[in-house]
């Protein structure tokens, strides 16, 4: 497949931060009969990671502003262009040993998502979509799964975390999900979550409170495999409303109907 320089760029810092996740992990790993748990360690990886796809980018294009997770929001001269990036997506998979996380970087101009990379290196999966250049995973070109029906699909969702969230509101639309779905699965990591619909693994996706650097990359790569994204309600406005839904056309339109199904007596 053919790159275009910028996603070039945002394919090495990627992967170079991706190799520093790796050599990390495989301390993580050692470090979990330790008493004082790596949760420290952690937290310097990440750092380190974004470091890593800061400093690569901002070689690149220092002009543009940058949104990591870690470090917040730099203002550039540019005005039009944005990096969106989460330099460890699944840190508690990442702290546990589990071999479910990435590195995500996309990039914005003037509001609208327009490149996106999704790197696990612990499976050595590189994601990458470009709008109008279609998605691919490891440059083979992927779909969003093709299912029309929800009871034939898995789908993937994320749980709210302890202390976070609307666990209430949660538990409603997981029931109605399961009610209608073959399967859910809740695998820790919104980016590769999101890039697994876009290669059809999971035929759709839901989740809230999430940050733009959860969804950005993912969103191009599922819009570029075909697929449709929105807030969890149906909108636009995923940024904001800190959620988001997405599968295919049909699977989409289910999702959102069916996750915000009113309860019944109420």
């Amino acid at each position: 497949m053919a790159r275009s320089a910028l996603l070039n760029v945002m394919v090495q810092a990627a992967i170079k931060a991706g190799k520093s996740l790796s050599r990390d992990f495989g301390e993580v790993q050692n470090l979990q009969v330790s008493v004082k748990g790596p949760s420290d360690f952690v937290s310097q990886a990440d750092l380190k990671a974004e470091k890593i796809v800061r400093d690569e980018l901002m070689k690149a294009r220092p002009t543009y502003d940058f949104l990591g997770e870690e470090g917040g929001e730099e203002k550039g001269s540019d005005g039009a262009h944005r990096w969106i990036v989460d330099p460890l997506d699944g840190t508690t998979n990442f702290l546990h040993g589990i071999p479910h996380f990435a590195v995500s970087i996309a990039l914005e101009r003037n509001g609208e998502v327009v490149a996106g990379v999704i790197f696990n290196p612990a499976t050595d999966e590189l994601y990458t979509a470009e709008r109008g250049g279609g998605a691919f995973l490891n440059d083979r070109r992927i779909r969003v799964a093709a299912r029309k029906a929800l009871t034939d699909c898995v789908i993937g969702c994320g749980v709210p975390h302890l202390g976070r969230g609307n666990h209430g509101k949660f538990l409603v639309e997981l029931r109605h999900v399961m009610g209608e779905a073959a399967g859910i699965r809740r695998m820790g990591a919104a980016s590769l979550d999101l890039a697994y619909v876009a290669a059809g693994r999971l035929d759709g996706y839901w989740e809230a409170d999430l940050s733009p650097w959860d969804m950005a990359a993912g969103l191009v790569l599922i819009r570029e495999a075909g697929g449709f994204a929105s807030d969890a309600t149906g909108g636009t406005d995923i940024f904001g409303s800190g959620s988001v839904a997405a599968g295919n056309e049909y699977i989409h339109k289910a999702l959102v109907e069916v996750a915000n199904r009113p309860v019944p007596g109420r």
